[in-house]
């Protein structure tokens, strides 16, 4: 079966599911709050940093718990920044996160990012860290962001690409593993390769001067490796998504059970490396 067919059936299958629960794959476990911990604007937002300055009025839709918010909140003081999410518990953690820090000028609102609840031309910068990739609308939620900026406006994203994310020392298995993932996120009806497709989804969409950029999330010490690791095992080796792997047939328990194996011989090699790739893009609304 080609794997144009067989994504067609994996959607087909999980769409019942989809349309009951959240698009949002990686869901809200304490594992992937700890991934989530490790994020800032200084480190996941660094392709946005040199556009921002005092008095500007920020968006961060899909903001989740606010760890890249605070920076960038921090950037355009004492400009309003207003962060968004569909999930209330990630949003009180992030005005929990601001009224700590005492970054007076965020604001935190629960909402759909495909149906903004904010004024026409009312952003200076529009930004989001791996979002687009979870919704399945994606021309939606850009005609949405485009509708909220400014002309002359900056739109920031930055994206997963699951193709070019891996582990070293690997193998066959190992890319076969992430390519499951890929496909749990594609048939959840999300894009794991949205990071490649940013600049095209941002031209159709009608923004211009799109700058694209590339980096990596990289765990390489010894300690970087190690959380890595716990979070594999935590999150994707997890009942719940395992059941779901096996239950839509993208792989079956014994698969999991060798890969999960491989993953413990990758954390026990000392040359062992890991890495999430991401593509980036800056746009401007005409």
């Amino acid at each position: 079966m080609s794997d144009k067919r067989l994504a067609i059936r994996e959607r087909a299958a999980m769409s019942d599911q989809a349309s009951q629960e959240s698009t949002y794959t990686m869901g809200y476990s304490d594992d992937f709050q700890q991934m989530l911990d490790r994020r800032s604007a200084q480190t996941h937002a660094a392709h946005l940093l040199p556009h921002l300055k005092p008095g500007q009025r920020v968006l961060d839709f899909g903001c989740g718990p606010g760890t890249i918010s605070m920076g960038l909140a921090r950037a355009v003081e004492p400009g309003e920044f207003h962060g968004i999410d569909m999930e209330e518990s990630q949003i009180g953690m992030a005005r929990a996160a601001a009224q700590a820090a005492g970054h007076a000028n965020a604001t935190f609102h629960v909402g759909d990012i495909t149906d903004l609840p904010f004024d026409d031309n009312s952003f200076d910068v529009a930004h989001c860290h791996a979002v687009l990739m979870h919704v399945p609308d994606t021309h939606a939620a850009l005609a949405e962001v485009k509708r909220v900026l400014k002309p002359g406006g900056i739109v920031a994203c930055r994206e997963s690409i699951i193709s070019s994310s891996f582990l070293h020392p690997g193998d066959d298995e190992t890319v076969h593993a992430w390519a499951t993932f890929a496909r749990l996120l594609a048939g959840n009806g999300g894009h794991p390769e949205m990071g490649l497709q940013l600049k095209a989804h941002l031209m159709t969409a009608g923004f211009s001067n799109i700058q694209a950029s590339g980096s990596f999330d990289f765990f390489g010490a010894s300690e970087d490796v190690a959380f890595f690791h716990g979070f594999i095992n935590d999150w994707f080796y997890s009942p719940k998504v395992t059941a779901a792997i096996v239950q839509f047939g993208l792989a079956s328990q014994q698969q999991l059970d060798d890969w999960q194996a491989r993953i413990d011989e990758w954390k026990a090699d000392p040359g062992a490396v890991g890495a999430i790739a991401f593509g980036e893009a800056i746009a401007y609304k005409p």
